[in-house]
């Protein structure tokens, strides 16, 4: 019994010595190719497979762990240092965009005011599916001072399909000053229109509906 121990232990010895001359050594097996290189190649110069455990120049082993490490280490880092204000930019994506992200500031390198660029962008400027900003744009949605987007709503509301504000545009536009197909303003222009003035019997009839709507919406 003993004897068929000491057998064990003396095949796994030369594997065991094998392992530590490859950590060793000074060049180490390509895991693509099978060529030999210097450890402190990152790359196969043969194939240009990386080199898992190479060496680069600070003496850093470079594995796919570590490498792991450092892009978390990155990401965990702040994009930028802010003169004042606020940012918040959340871990989910959408291709590329942040699911959210909140923006209020300067910032303290380039002096630029920061930009909210996201699915919702919330800031004083903002681009983003669904924004609220001073100055922005929404594809879907904005809401703001001046914003545009297929539904806006604003002091200058931009609109495609609907917009309300002070000035507003839009298929469908509520304001003082309005510019669209149905009209309902102080003044405006559009083919149907419904002034103090004026009351065009389509634009009486599209703003009835709409007030039912928004009625049934809210419950009423």
């Amino acid at each position: 019994m003993l004897e068929q121990v000491k057998n064990r232990f003396r095949l796994k010895t030369p594997q065991i010595f094998d392992i530590k001359v490859k950590v060793t050594m000074k060049k180490v097996t390509c895991p693509r190719c099978g060529l030999k290189v210097k450890r402190k190649a990152g790359v196969c110069p043969r194939c240009g497979g990386e080199i898992v455990g190479s060496i680069d120049s600070n003496n850093n082993i470079n594995s796919k762990s570590s490498q792991l490490i450092k892009m978390l280490e990155n990401e965990s880092k702040p994009e930028r240092t802010l003169a004042w204000g606020y940012e918040y930019r959340s871990e989910a994506e959408i291709l590329g965009w942040p699911v959210i992200h909140i923006a209020f500031g300067k910032d303290a390198e380039t002096g630029k005011i920061i930009v909210a660029k996201g699915i919702i962008a919330i800031g004083q400027f903002g681009v983003g599916l669904i924004t609220f900003a001073q100055v922005g744009v929404g594809l879907l949605f904005g809401f703001g001072q001046c914003v545009a987007g297929i539904v806006a709503i604003g002091q200058v509301a931009i609109g495609i399909y609907f917009g309300v504000g002070q000035l507003a545009t839009g298929l469908t536009a509520i304001g003082q000053f309005a510019l669209g197909r149905y009209i309902l303003a102080q003044i405006g222009l559009g083919q149907y229109v419904w002034f103090p003035e004026r009351s065009d019997p389509e634009a009486v009839q599209h703003f009835t509906n709409l007030w039912r709507v928004v009625k049934g919406f809210l419950g009423r």
